[in-house]
């Protein structure tokens, strides 16, 4: 892994915006009614905004915590500004396409998308600013949406902020195709939807869970192949919450294979039959994303790319049809 010493950002641009408070935000904060309202950006940089003048409310500077009553104008206009101080590191991408509005990627395991506790260094965005160090402009380098570090497949990211926000607002309004392919514990129906909301955990707040009060989540799924007591199931989102298919699929008691926080307790080693022997090595969530389409921001053409699973499901797929019952 390289540093890029050299790594200078573009000239910057404007980011002029608008949006309209809607009445279900009376009383409530500035700072997190424009961070919902501007999601795109992240927190830090709306309160940084605010805090400079630079998001106003009907062309007036308030404080963070001014209470808004619904039906003003936020705008925002300021210089595009690098985000964050990321470091730009030679990563090895794969690049499934690419012109001059975006980038679609194969997003191999173990790879965090984006700097966090933990992982400053070393993420994908990382990889993203050393080959395209223009990015440092846009909310979280382009990345439109992420996938979890053990999850693998494709992805899309943005090079100019029309494209960013334009495929923002596919995704928000559900016209983004997202599929995907995993093993789960038992055998499964043939095919159905899961809409349950998702929400963080009431006790472990580092996990996501089905949730009363949580936001609506739609996961449809197929079955391909029952493997003894295991399923090969074609996922696709309708929403995208954080660990969606993942905290879905546990909470109908058919946890992704290889899922160590939303799975299954697995029985001692000396106790499992062999098939069980192996699954319990399989090191990540049985997990990748196939399939991607979405309509271009500069064309308006529908476009579509997939993606082979990885060695390493095709491999698990293999033991489970040696050990299982087919279909």
């Amino acid at each position: 892994m390289v540093l890029d010493p050299n790594f200078q950002p573009l000239p910057v641009e404007r980011i002029n915006l608008h949006s309209v408070v809607d009445v279900r935000y009376k009383k409530h904060r500035l700072d997190r009614v424009a961070a919902a309202l501007f999601s795109h950006f992240s927190r830090s940089r709306i309160q940084k905004w605010i805090k400079n003048g630079e998001l106003m409310v009907d062309g007036n500077t308030c404080h963070a915590d001014y209470r808004l009553k619904g039906g003003e104008t936020l705008s925002i206009d300021v210089e595009q500004m690098p985000e964050g101080d990321w470091l730009a590191q030679e990563i090895p991408i794969d690049v499934v396409h690419e012109d001059n509005d975006m980038i679609v990627l194969n997003k191999p395991k173990d790879l965090v998308v984006h700097p966090g506790a933990g992982n400053f260094s070393g993420t994908l965005l990382n990889g993203l600013l050393f080959k395209w160090p223009q990015l440092s402009l846009l909310p979280r380098a382009g990345i439109v949406h992420r996938l979890d570090k053990d999850t693998s497949g494709l992805m899309v990211v943005a090079k100019t902020l029309f494209t960013y926000s334009f495929l923002v607002n596919q995704l928000q309004t559900r016209q983004v195709k997202r599929e995907y392919e995993s093993v789960v514990h038992g055998r499964i129906a043939k095919s159905g939807f899961i809409d349950e909301p998702i929400g963080r955990h009431p006790k472990i707040r580092t996990k996501m869970a089905v949730v009363e009060n949580g936001r609506r989540a739609i996961t449809h799924f197929r079955a391909i192949n029952y493997l003894g007591d295991y399923t090969h199931l074609r996922l696709q989102l309708e929403t995208g919450r954080t660990h969606q298919i993942r905290v879905h699929m546990a909470h109908i008691n058919h946890p992704i294979v290889g899922d160590c926080t939303y799975g299954r307790k697995t029985s001692p080693f000396n106790k499992m039959r062999e098939i069980e022997k192996s699954i319990s090595c399989f090191p990540r969530q049985a997990l990748h994303a196939i399939a991607l389409g979405l309509r271009h921001p500069n064309s308006g053409i529908s476009m579509e790319w997939t993606s082979k699973l990885p060695g390493d499901m095709t491999d698990l797929l293999q033991v489970l049809q040696s050990g299982g019952n087919g279909g």
